[in-house]
């Protein structure tokens, strides 16, 4: 029989979802389980994005150019234009989700047995995207007690190969919640344009920040044009993750001319969704929608992060953005007893399911005692997942399991 590919089996399984069918078997034996291990909202997605896709529903379904209908191009130009990023449709690329226009992002900079710097713990699809690109990912170290700021110049400098091609990161940041300051992201400018490399920013999170953080795109700083690169997506502001939309836009022409290279080998993103994104950018109710959403995950942050304070031995920065945090427990293992919430324990038949952090980093033996938290259940169910995941670290670490 012949063997799957070097390739296929060293992609990581996904640690978000690779525990599934243990929550699955819970639930067959009649467990409720909440789930905190994805970043799935839980808020209706906007009316009219349904509607924009109910007047589209007519006739032959074709695809859409490689690069995006002209209305979406033009549309997402006006939603940029809101945070005065001027782009024009030659600089935009509709992606099929943010997952693609990464990759096609990582595929247009490098050749296999490059390096790109990711500040660790970082979204753990990037572990994926590179392996199936064929380059490597050279971890930038930060920490929880340093709230998971970027090191000095120095640190990252330190890093940095004949190999190194860019600089990957998540503003606001999935799994921390961190949010860079304009000081950050103006160090990684400079040391992208001392050691001739680019930026991609991962700024899929733009609007989720609190505590009047502000989240500074990287097509807002100066004289980056030649080196900045920004992917994005629509699946958590406007709780649309099936969708699957995406946004790659830069300044760089020959890096959009290889994108698009790339997206015309995948043929077409997603058409129907695309007329769906445009009636809703083009209403006047999109941006309330967004308040609200935020506001409303502004009193789950704050919930989640004061029941966290409250549990012993738990160490938890406090997010500034996005919607997750992550938590270091008092357990050797946080995979062990995240499967041990799944199998062994409840609470009145109820029970959480999280995200082991370990995972999110590159460096071997990293983050085996912390877990991602996704704070994206309503207020009473973060209430109730908070008590059960208190109960069972007191049950756990009382059996000395930890």
């Amino acid at each position: 029989m012949p063997s799957a590919s070097q390739r296929a089996r060293t992609v990581q399984a996904s640690p978000i979802r690779k525990l599934k069918p243990l929550a699955d078997q819970a639930k067959r034996a009649g467990k409720r389980v909440y789930h905190l291990n994805i970043g799935q909202p839980d808020i209706p997605t906007p009316t009219e994005y349904f509607e924009g896709i109910r007047h589209a529903a007519q006739g032959v379904l074709a695809y859409s150019p490689s690069q995006g209908l002209d209305e979406t191009l033009d549309a997402l130009s006006e939603y940029y234009r809101t945070f005065e990023i001027s782009l024009g449709r030659e600089e935009l690329l509709v992606t099929a989700g943010g997952s693609e226009a990464i990759t096609f992002a990582l595929l247009a900079i490098t050749d296999v047995g490059d390096q790109i710097l990711v500040p660790e713990p970082f979204y753990t699809n990037y572990n994926s995207y590179a392996q199936i690109t064929g380059i490597h990912i050279v971890p930038v170290e930060t920490r929880a007690q340093d709230g998971f700021r970027l090191p000095d110049k120095k640190s990252i400098e330190a890093k940095i190969t004949p190999k190194t091609k860019a600089i990957l990161f998540c503003n606001p940041g999935n799994p921390t919640g961190v949010v860079y300051t304009r000081a950050e992201l103006e160090l990684l400018a400079e040391i992208a344009r001392r050691h001739n490399f680019y930026l991609i920013s991962d700024e899929v999170y733009r609007e989720f920040t609190y505590d009047d953080a502000q989240a500074i795109s990287v097509l807002q700083l100066p004289d980056l044009d030649d080196r900045a690169i920004l992917v994005d997506s629509i699946s958590k502001r406007f709780s649309a993750c099936g969708a699957r939309l995406g946004v790659i836009a830069s300044k760089n022409a020959s890096v959009m001319e290889s994108a698009l290279k790339f997206a015309q080998a995948r043929l077409s993103p997603p058409t129907l969704e695309q007329y769906g994104l445009i009636y809703l950018l083009k209403s006047s109710h999109y941006q309330n929608f967004v308040r609200e959403m935020i506001a409303e995950f502004a009193r789950r942050r704050d919930l989640v992060y004061a029941e966290l304070q409250q549990m012993p031995g738990v160490l938890c920065p406090k997010p500034q953005g996005a919607f997750y945090t992550i938590a270091k427990l008092p357990v050797a293992e946080a995979e062990r007893f995240t499967r041990w919430l799944l199998t062994d324990f409840s609470l009145d038949n109820e029970t959480v399911m999280l995200a082991p952090a370990a995972e999110f980093y590159a460096t071997p033996g990293k983050g085996r005692d912390e877990v991602r938290i996704a704070y994206v259940l309503n207020v009473d169910a973060l209430k109730r997942a908070m008590k059960i995941l208190r109960e069972g670290l007191q049950v756990y670490t009382t059996e000395k399991r930890a």
